[in-house]
Formats: C-alpha cells, sequence, structure tokens
C-alpha cells in the first residue's frame, strides 16, 4: 500500500480520471458511501434515527460530507449539514451533490458568524456522530478564528467524531498542527495513507485510522512512480507459506554472528535466539574467546566458535580474520555487530568482512559505530548490504542532528540509502526501511514498549534468520520490521509495554509466525476496510 504525500494523491486522483476515465463525481460518491458504512459498523443499532452533525467546508472534503449527508438520510438517519462557505462558492462535484441534497428536501445551514455558531453549538449538543468535513489534505496553515472556534466546539463534544480523509488543520505532508484541529475518534482516508500520518503526536488528532477504497484502479495503487509504501500483512504473507516436509536443517540457512565483548555478551546471545526462533537451520557466535561459556549457556542449540581477542576489554583482534574468513565461507549471511565494543580494531574486522564476504551482511550496533567517519568502505564491498541504525547511530553516520533525522525520517533513509548503496533500516516509531533505488517502505506494527534494551539486536537476528532461509536481503528486511514488531505486539497484550523485555519478543515469535503461516493456507475474510 502506498504512502501519498497531497500532491501525489492529487496526481492518483487525476490520473484516475485522464488515463482510466473513473469522474471525480465517482470517486466523491464513493469516498461518502464508505465512510457511511464505517458509521453502520459502528452503530450497533443501524442508522435509522442516528443524529449526525457535518461541518463541510466549500471544497472537495466539503462534497464528500454533502454525499455522507444523502446516504444518511437515505439510511433513515437524521444528518444536519453546516456549511463554512457561502452556497455560491460551492462549484465542480461538490455543488452538484448540494444540488441533490436541495432537490431531496434537506437544508444546509449556512455557518460564517457568531449567531450562527450559536446554532451550530446547539446541534452538537445532540448528536450521536459528528463528522469532519470542512477540509481535505490540500490544506495549510492555520484555521481562521470562527474555524477555530467550530472545531473546538467539536472536540468539546461526548460525540464520536468521524474525520473525512484528515482531521481538518492538520497538514497532510508534514503532520503538523498550528493552533487547533479537529481531535478525531476515527479518520477515514481514501485510497492510501497520507505522509504526515506517520509524523509524532499525529496519532493525537487520527484517532484510529482506517483506509478506503474508493475505486481508484490497482495499476495506479500499485504504481512504482509513488516511491513511499505501508508495509502491509498481505504484501509478507507470501514469505511465510508452511514448511515442506523434506525440509532440513540445511534447508534453512546457517547465520553467523560476530560481535560480543567484555560485559556485552547478551547482545549476541539475544541476535542468536531470535534468528533460531524465526526459524534459521543453523546459527553460529563469533566471540572473543573468553566469552565461549557465556554464549554456550544462552542457548544449548547454538553453535559458537571462539575468536583471538584483544588484550584489553575481551574485544576480537585482528588475528582473528582467518578465522572470519573460513566461517564466512560456511556460513548463507552474516550479522556483525552486536555487544562488540567501540575499539580501535573494530574498523579493521568490519573492513575485512565487507571485503571477504561473499554473502549478505546485515550490520548493526557497534558494527555501525565502526563505520563513523569511515563510510566509504561500504563501496568497497561486493554483496547486497542492510544497515540497521538507530537515530543515534544514524546522526553519527551522517552528521546530521537526531532532530533533523526524525524531522525526516523517510527522506534521510530514502537518501542514504542511495548513496551508501545499502538496504537501510532506520529504526524507531514506524521503523523505514529503504532500498539503494529510493523507494521506501514503513513498518505499521510495534508499541512503545519495545524501546528496551536488546530489541534492536533482537531485530537484527529476525533479518539475519529471514535472510538465512532465502528471502532476498530487501524482502527479509521489510518481513522482518513487520514480524519484529508483530511480536512486540503480541508481548505487550501479555505483558503491557512498561514491563516488556527483549526476551519477551524473542519468545513472541514462533506464536506469530505460525499464525501468519495459517493464514497464508487460509486467509482471513476480508474487511472492506483497511486499518491502520
Amino acid at each position: 500500500m502506498k504512502i501519498l504525500s497531497a500532491a501525489e494523491m492529487k496526481s492518483m486522483d487525476r490520473q484516475a480520471t485522464e488515463r482510466f476515465g473513473v469522474p471525480g463525481c465517482i470517486l466523491m460518491e464513493n469516498a461518502g458511501r464508505e465512510s457511511v458504512e464505517l458509521l453502520r459498523a459502528l452503530s450497533e443499532d443501524g442508522l435509522t434515527g442516528l443524529k449526525t452533525v457535518i461541518l463541510a467546508g466549500k471544497g472537495n472534503n466539503g462534497g464528500d460530507g454533502l454525499v455522507i449527508a444523502r446516504h444518511l438520510l437515505n439510511a433513515g438517519a437524521c444528518p444536519q449539514v453546516w456549511l463554512m462557505a457561502e452556497a455560491s462558492e460551492l462549484a465542480g462535484d461538490a455543488k452538484l451533490n448540494a444540488d441533490i441534497l436541495a432537490a431531496m428536501g434537506e437544508s444546509v445551514y449556512p455557518l460564517q458568524n457568531e449567531q450562527q455558531l450559536a446554532g451550530f453549538t446547539h446541534s452538537l449538543l445532540d448528536a450521536d456522530y459528528i463528522i469532519d468535513a470542512l477540509y481535505g489534505i490540500g490544506f495549510k496553515g492555520r484555521l481562521s478564528e470562527l474555524e477555530s472556534r467550530a472545531v473546538e466546539l467539536i472536540n468539546a463534544t461526548a460525540a464520536i467524531v468521524v474525520a473525512i480523509d484528515i482531521p481538518s488543520g492538520m497538514e497532510a505532508d508534514s503532520g503538523t498542527v498550528y493552533d487547533q484541529a479537529v481531535r478525531a475518534d476515527f479518520t477515514v482516508s481514501f485510497a492510501c495513507p497520507k505522509r504526515g500520518f506517520f509524523k509524532p503526536f499525529a496519532a493525537d488528532y487520527l484517532g484510529r485510522v482506517l483506509i478506503a477504497d474508493i475505486s481508484i484502479p490497482p495499476a495506479l495503487r500499485e504504481d512504482e512512480q509513488f516511491p513511499d509504501n505501508l508495509i502491509t500483512e498481505s504484501k509478507i504473507l507470501k514469505w511465510f507459506a508452511p514448511r515442506r516436509p523434506e525440509g532440513h536443517k540445511g534447508s534453512y540457512g546457517h547465520l553467523l554472528v560476530v560481535g560480543a565483548s567484555d560485559g556485552m555478551s547478551g547482545a549476541v546471545a539475544m541476535t542468536c535466539q531470535a534468528a533460531l526462533r524465526t526459524g534459521a537451520g543453523l546459527v553460529t557466535a563469533a566471540v572473543p574467546q573468553s566469552l565461549v561459556n557465556i554464549i554456550d549457556n544462552a542457548a544449548a542449540e547454538l553453535m559458537c566458535r571462539g575468536l583471538p581477542e584483544t588484550r584489553r576489554g575481551a574485544a576480537i583482534s585482528s588475528e582473528a580474520l582467518p578465522a572470519l574468513e573460513n566461517l564466512l565461507g560456511t556460513s548463507s549471511v552474516c550479522v556483525i555487530g552486536p555487544g562488540m565494543s567501540r575499539y580501535r580494531e573494530a574498523n579493521a574486522i568490519l573492513s575485512f568482512v565487507l571485503k571477504h564476504s561473499g554473502i549478505p551482511v546485515l550490520i548493526d550496533a557497534d558494527g555501525l559505530n565502526a563505520l563513523e567517519g569511515d563510510t566509504a568502505i561500504l563501496e568497497k564491498r561486493q554483496v547486497p548490504l542492510i544497515l540497521t541504525p538507530h537515530p543515534g547511530e544514524m546522526a553519527r553516520l551522517t552528521g546530521l542532528s537526531v532532530r533533523d533525522i526524525q524531522g525526516d525520517r523517510l527522506g534521510v533513509a530514502r537518501e542514504y540509502a542511495q548513496k551508501w548503496g545499502v538496504i537501510l533500516v532506520l529504526k524507531g516509531q514506524h521503523t523505514i526501511v529503504a532500498n539503494p533505488h529510493g523507494a521506501t517502505w514503513l513498518n505499521p506494527t510495534g508499541n512503545p514498549g519495545m524501546a528496551t534494551a536488546g530489541s534492536g539486536d533482537v531485530l537484527s537476528g529476525v533479518i539475519g534468520g529471514l535472510t538465512a532461509q532465502g528471502l532476498k536481503p530487501l524482502d527479509a528486511a521489510i518481513a522482518g520490521v513487520y514480524l519484529h514488531g508483530l511480536a512486540g505486539d503480541h508481548a505487550a497484550a501479555a505483558h503491557g509495554q512498561r514491563g516488556l523485555i527483549a526476551g519477551d519478543i524473542i519468545a513472541a515469535l514462533p506464536t506469530v509466525i505460525s499464525e501468519l503461516e495459517s493464514r497464508y493456507a487460509a486467509p482471513a475474510s476480508g474487511s472492506r476496510f483497511y486499518w491502520v
């Protein structure tokens, strides 16, 4: 599913009309009808007698509101439309639907002054639902004083508030709210989610978001001219087919995890355990010799290879390079960095792995820190690379501030994936996967409880384990972040967010993978909405 800017959504609408002949009035009709279907789904007693206040503007968003009013009337509900514009300002499809409503004998009330605001206030007191159809995705800046007061009144009511396409007062691209915006319980967005939905604090205004189909052709909704994507279960299910009966451990790959140092052996242990729980056939931990017993005790299923270590700090030394070369030659994929620590020889270890590896390499944690000031070594490799930085690590790699990175996560991930020629996994709320060709995938799963020590190590193990089983590195990264977040959501449901630890995520992996496999074999019946 695509994630669109306001300009891209308008382009998609325009192309639906110009390339495929879908008239704008059909798109508006479908938008209004789908919004009414949400109300029908929410209303246990049906739509008959339902008291609904619709705040409409003069543009297409207001036109959607007028369509909603008509369908509610046809269903026996009691809609009341308030228009924050002169009737003469309506044009095109919005005017068409206003004329239809007038022909049905339905009044549209003006809302343009203090006296009319008092009437609007009175109507809100009796409403079951309030429909926000004032502004759509073209809105920028601040609401007018009267609009702000109307929105403030909406936010103060006990009625359920449904925003049409986007809450009025929010900018679609940035998610910015300057002074006032509708705080919706539900937002019905059409065709695709908008970029601003995934910005910090946008959820405070969006409520629960659902995406409704308005009959834009699939060829447009999947067109690569729109580079940003939302990861959906339907996308990743194809990678979770149940295993074939003749499979054996050699069928599911061999992951090599290079890392650990004195006091940080747990990172490698969690990466390895996550890979095993994700389904990797074999997992070998390559760690400093003095830490072998610790890793061995972490999980009996692991294989462990002790490597020569530095004299201080029990970290892997450059004397380990021949042994690493041999290990790389017998593995399917390598994860390097968990718990490796920041030390002088780390860059040499990483450079050697990149130069001598004939398999995909995932660089995480201290492997990323070893790149600081020397990202040019990324250009000297012949194998696919996956980088999994959190914003702090990304700041060290790029020289940008964390604030700048968080302010434009999609743009930053895209830019540096292209610049370095890597698959970049920028971790955080709505983790982003970017490929070297400019496309991005945003992850909807996960929760704040996953902001805990070791969660990133688990993600590396999940992605590494999927790659070992034969997924292409990009597919493994996309499926991995979704699966990791899904396991975190499952663990949070069982233990709560505050007390969640990385081990809980690992423990949940088999259950959520089993559920995905069951849906691969027998997909659930589809809903008319996609909930984000």
